[in-house]
């Protein structure tokens, strides 16, 4: 499946997009970017002399590209169905933080499949900043499925 179309899949919009682009996805995992943009409206409040990503944010960044991506590929297998029949459920993170990400910086993720069965999804997450330096890592989990036709 082409990336483009994974990332038109996604049951996201702006402002809530965390996903810029995918360089890598197969049965695996899945690796991609996000430029967290100087005017996203959190950084007014988080914080005021000095505002940061928050780590919610780092997380549903890592989500997104490292889970919710791999899980529409792992599920492309089914052309049929209707992305808008899509169901996503975050169920467990685990996360560790090292560095903050500042606005205008870009954070690459990848992630490693753990495991895929019974529609849950569960995966090692990695974000790096463009110094190649480990922002976070984690274990993330989600549910992923079409919610109708069966499936």
């Amino acid at each position: 499946m082409d990336v483009n179309k994974i990332i038109e899949k996604l049951p996201y919009t702006k402002p809530f997009l965390f996903v810029d682009s995918l360089s890598h996805i197969d049965s695996s995992g899945a690796a991609g970017s996000f430029c967290f943009q100087k005017d996203l409206d959190f950084y007014e409040g988080h914080f005021k002399q000095l505002p940061v990503t928050p780590g919610v944010i780092l997380t549903e960044c890592c989500a997104q590209i490292g889970l919710v991506c791999l899980g529409i590929f792992l599920l492309s297998d089914s052309p049929e169905k209707d992305i808008n029949d899509l169901a996503v459920a975050f169920s467990s993170s685990q996360m560790e933080f090292y560095i903050p990400v500042y606005p205008g910086e870009t954070v690459y993720v990848s992630s490693e499949k753990l495991y895929f069965r019974f529609n849950k999804l569960k995966c090692k997450v990695k974000m790096h900043n463009a110094a190649k330096e480990l922002v976070c890592k984690g274990e993330l989990a989600g549910i992923i499925k079409y919610s109708s036709n069966g499936a």
